[in-house]
């Protein structure tokens, strides 16, 4: 496992407690997340965990 790849099961939330939703965008402005996104988290693997996460670079980026 590389130093910087969370253990399976252990993939943590992009959540960091700012849980305000932007009606133009759909997007959480803290995490980035769709609100499927955030509801469906805690029952997705750590495969389409990883998916999510690598979606949110090119979000930040396009704000």
């Amino acid at each position: 496992m590389k130093r910087d790849e969370a253990p399976a099961g252990d993939v943590q939330s992009p959540c960091n407690n700012v849980c305000r939703m932007n009606p133009d965008s759909g997007l959480c402005e803290g995490c980035l997340r769709t609100l499927d996104e955030i509801a469906a988290w805690s029952g997705l693997d750590d495969d389409e965990k990883r998916a999510v996460l690598a979606q949110l670079p090119a979000r930040r980026t396009a704000r």
